[in-house]
This record gives C-alpha cells, sequence and structure tokens, in this order.
C-alpha cells in the first residue's frame, strides 16, 4: 500500500481503501437519466413504483459541479416504458435556496398519505425536513422541520412512522477535520439515534461512519452501514426502539446507502470501491462505481454479488442501489444516475 508511511497514514489509507481497483460489471440495459446531472445521493422507491431522489449534496471535502446551486427532490414513475426524471414543486415558506438534501425516506400512512422525509444540510446545518406528498400535481408540502440536539450531523434516516425515523450521525458537517482525526486514531465516536415528538435517545454507537440506514421488511431489524468500517451491521429492534447489535457483516468496500428488496429482503447498497479517489477528486482518475446484492444476511453465509461497477467512465462515485419489479436505479452522491433494466 505505502511503505513509507507511518502507522496513521497506512491507517487513513486502509480505511479509505486508497489501493482498491475494480474489473467492470456491466449491466445489459442501462442508460444516464435526462436531467440528473448534480448527484443522486438518495433513493427511495414507494410499494407502487414511485421513486424519489435526492440531487445536488454539498457535502465536506466532496466534489460538486453546482456550488451554488440549491438541492433538489426528483421524482421518476418506475412503471413507465420510458420513465423520466421530475423536479418535484415544493410549498411556499421553505427555504429553497439553502435546500442541501441528503438521505431520504418515505412512510406510507394508512389513508395511503406519502411522507417524506430529507436529511437537509443549511448553512452546514443538520435538519430533518418532513415533507408532505402531493401525487395530483407532483408536489411537496412542507410540514415541519426537525432540529435536536442528538441530531448533530445526520447523514441517513430511516421513517418509522410518521413523524418518527432512526437516523445516523456521522459527525462530518459538524467538523469536517473531526473526520480525518477520526480516521487517523481510529476513534468509534458515530453513532444512530431513534427520534419521535415523545422521546429522543441513542440507540447504537460505536460506529468509525454510520452512513446508510434501513429496516428489514418484517422491521425485525435495522441494519446500517460504516462506511469506513466497509460493513453492514445489523440490529435487531426492540419495543421500545432500542437497537441490540446482531451481527456485522465485512465487506471490501466502502458501503454508503442501503436499499430493501420488499419481497425478498435482500439489500441492495451503492459502494466506493476506493474513497480516496471519492474525497481527492482528479478528472484524470476518477472515483468508481460499484452495487452489490447481499442475500440471506441473517444466514451464517449470506450471498453477496457485485452487481455493477464502473470506472467512473459512466458513473462516478456511487451511493446507492434501489429495485423495483426488475428495474434499478444507481444514484451517485455528485455525479449522475443511472436506470437500469435487469
Amino acid at each position: 500500500m505505502c511503505n513509507h508511511c507511518s502507522d496513521l497514514e497506512q491507517l487513513l489509507l486502509s480505511r479509505l481503501n486508497a489501493s482498491r481497483e475494480v474489473a467492470p460489471v456491466s449491466l445489459p440495459s442501462c442508460r444516464l437519466i435526462k436531467g440528473i446531472e448534480t448527484g443522486s445521493e438518495d433513493i427511495d422507491i414507494l410499494p407502487n413504483g414511485l421513486a424519489f431522489i435526492s440531487s445536488g449534496l454539498k457535502y465536506p471535502g466532496i466534489k460538486s459541479f453546482a456550488p451554488d446551486k440549491p438541492g433538489e427532490i426528483f421524482l421518476m414513475d418506475l412503471n413507465e416504458d420510458n420513465p423520466r426524471a421530475v423536479e418535484l414543486r415544493i410549498s411556499r415558506g421553505f427555504d429553497l435556496a439553502s435546500f442541501n438534501p441528503h438521505g431520504i425516506s418515505t412512510y406510507v400512512d394508512r389513508d395511503d398519505t406519502v411522507y417524506l422525509f430529507v436529511v437537509n444540510h443549511p448553512h452546514q446545518k443538520s435538519t430533518v425536513e418532513l415533507f408532505k406528498f402531493v401525487e395530483d400535481d407532483n408536489s411537496l408540502v412542507h410540514l415541519k422541520t426537525i432540529r435536536h440536539d442528538l441530531l448533530t450531523s445526520v447523514n441517513d434516516i430511516v421513517a418509522m412512522g410518521p413523524d418518527s425515523f432512526y437516523a445516523t450521525n456521522d459527525h462530518y458537517f459538524t467538523d469536517f477535520l473531526l473526520m480525518f482525526l477520526e480516521m487517523f486514531l481510529g476513534l468509534t465516536w458515530s453513532n444512530v439515534v431513534y427520534y419521535s415528538p415523545k422521546e429522543v435517545k441513542e440507540v447504537a454507537s460505536g460506529f468509525y461512519s454510520a452512513n446508510g440506514i434501513n429496516v428489514s421488511p418484517d422491521r425485525k431489524y435495522i441494519y446500517i452501514a460504516d462506511i469506513l468500517d466497509h460493513s453492514v451491521y445489523v440490529m435487531e429492534k426492540h419495543a421500545n426502539w432500542s437497537l441490540t447489535h446482531v451481527k456485522t457483516l465485512q465487506l471490501d468496500t466502502l458501503v454508503d446507502n442501503l436499499s430493501i428488496d420488499p419481497h425478498t429482503g435482500d439489500i441492495w447498497t451503492g459502494c466506493h470501491p476506493n474513497g480516496m479517489k471519492l474525497f481527492y477528486y482528479d478528472p484524470e482518475n476518477l472515483p468508481a462505481s460499484e452495487v452489490l446484492r447481499i442475500q440471506n444476511i441473517l444466514s451464517e453465509e449470506p450471498l453477496v454479488t457485485r452487481v455493477y461497477s464502473d470506472n467512473g467512465s459512466v458513473l462516478q462515485g456511487s451511493s446507492v442501489a434501489s429495485i423495483y419489479e426488475g428495474k434499478l436505479l444507481i444514484g451517485t452522491v455528485f455525479h449522475r444516475a443511472l436506470y437500469c433494466e435487469l
């Protein structure tokens, strides 16, 4: 890796997987999604095939192709023969100029009301914005902004009700230098918080950098990606919303957001094969993209399949992969988005 590096430098290079290269794995039917040019960091798909896409993230230390452009939320109807991305209009009164969307999650109520939770970083702070989706006119009605002392630097979120969620804190929006201190010293200060209007509490800790989070189809388990530990944690969810560790699946890539196939329970994740290329952007040595499918994660031997990988020539810095009825959406931190038919 580096024969002349110090132990701390070796640790940093190891955390970032700095020496890894990936062989290409292509899919037979893929196209870039028109209109998405500045990121598609997270994607959440409703059971009816409507896909929400967050775009335009400005993240400390990460490339942005449009640093002065506000973030956006796009919608795609995957039931269409040739689905396209449509920007959703957001209701008046919401500060669009500082909109910096990160992780997202949807919740469908008993009356079929669709709530969209969006991690937001206005002015380098962390909030969670709650919207109601109005399908008739493809708009989002802003309901409220959620702030809390325990929601310090939120990365991702999974909705558990119309006003409750689990969230991962990565600390990087609080202090970007802290990120490198954590990587250099191997500190595990990242955590997971449960939020509801009645109770807010830390429910898991000891992560190098808790990133993507999602819930199993039976809602018994919470899955957490630790991007700098190159792993996925399985946590059992209890009636009081606390979490206990079940197992950790170690991988050889920087695992970002996690999506769940509602029919099979498979985990789909967008990954960064080499984090050094992501944090130190070089147009001559582009950050690669990688999609993994994890089957039977609760078994003794989960099956991990590399479904897609690219050296950055098509897709740079993949962060999410979401599946619906044989259709796959692959999103990125700051680049474009890919639509594939499997």
